[in-house]
């Protein structure tokens, strides 16, 4: 839809800022929330019409994106249209992409832009998993995770994927 060339089988492609130290809790918890209704894109199945592909997950640390920038990610970076978070955050991110991305986008008055302030459900979740308890669960996560992306990386040598995985960003381009 960003760029204009969605067709009836298109999926939605999402990129998930974290906070640091909670990139792998944060995958886990939108593959929870969007796999449980059927939401997630699962390409093993060919489910991808509708669905949510999370394919980019960043930290503070990770605000600008890897090279290389090609024309591609400059028009879909254009047209990024946040639909949650706080603007300054998003801000953020957008200022560490200004110079290759060009043009900002203008998301203030985008009525697509829904929530600015953090709910009840991320403040509790905040609170229960901001300690030790946070800290094994992200340990946790990320070996099963990160065992996860390397047995499918092992099959899917035919791709020449674009695949980051570490503490500061998780990315996820199959080509």
């Amino acid at each position: 839809m960003a760029l204009g060339n969605a067709t009836p089988e298109s999926d939605f492609d999402v990129i998930v800022g974290a906070r640091f130290g909670r990139i792998f809790t944060a995958r886990f918890f939108c593959f929870l929330t969007f796999s449980l209704p059927g939401w997630w894109v699962d390409h093993r199945l060919n489910k991808v019409k509708d669905r949510f592909c999370f394919n980019h997950f960043v930290t503070e640390n990770s605000f600008r994106l890897s090279p290389p920038y090609d024309i591609y990610g400059k028009n879909l970076y254009q047209k990024l249209v946040p639909i949650l978070g706080k603007p300054e955050i998003i801000d953020a991110f957008l200022a560490a992409n200004r110079d290759w991305v060009g043009v900002g986008i203008n998301y203030r008055d985008d009525l697509r832009h829904l929530h600015k302030e953090s709910g009840a459900v991320k403040f509790f979740f905040e609170k229960i998993l901001g300690g030790r308890l946070g800290n094994q669960l992200e340990r946790i996560l990320k070996a099963i995770q990160i065992r996860k992306i390397e047995r499918s990386l092992e099959k899917e040598r035919q791709y020449k994927p674009r695949i980051k995985y570490d503490d500061d960003e998780l990315e996820f381009h199959w080509y």
